[in-house]
């Protein structure tokens, strides 16, 4: 069995609201990547028959430009679609405890917020060089 080989597939779609305002920062090289969490929920129904809501928070990270418009058109409580990849992270503190954490990358985030600009993803930013995505007024929002 150790000669099967598996495709591998890590990708991530998930809709929720932010639990607090995104955190922007850059790196020594000056990247942009901002942290924010997103609250995810189901419902189910119990074995009482009632309905119930599993609440799931979710810990989200975007780079360069994708960074910088989810940090200024995103706050607490802001719908959001996000796809991205799971990625995982481990480092020693000062005081020698290990942590680790697993976060979602974001590639994609859609602002579901009527007053907010619709999807944009990191390759659109790439390929444009910056700019705003092609999203030249909040009259082509499709909502």
């Amino acid at each position: 069995m150790a000669d099967v080989k598996l495709a591998t597939v890590n990708k991530v779609m998930l809709t929720g609201r932010l639990t607090r305002d995104p955190e922007l920062r850059y790196t020594p090289s000056g990247t942009a990547v901002v942290s924010f969490s997103v609250a995810s929920s189901r419902n189910y129904k119990g074995k009482d028959g009632e309905w119930k809501q599993a609440v799931t928070f979710v810990n989200v990270v975007a780079w360069t430009k994708l960074a910088v418009l989810v940090n200024e058109y995103l706050k607490k409580g802001s719908a959001v679609f996000l796809e991205g990849s799971l990625n995982s992270r481990s480092w020693e503190t000062e005081d020698g405890q290990k942590r680790s954490v697993l976060e979602i990358r974001a590639q994609t985030v859609q602002f579901l917020d009527r007053i907010a600009k619709p999807e944009v993803s990191e390759e659109e930013f790439v390929e444009s060089g910056g700019g705003d995505g092609g999203l030249d007024s909040e009259d082509e929002v499709p909502f």
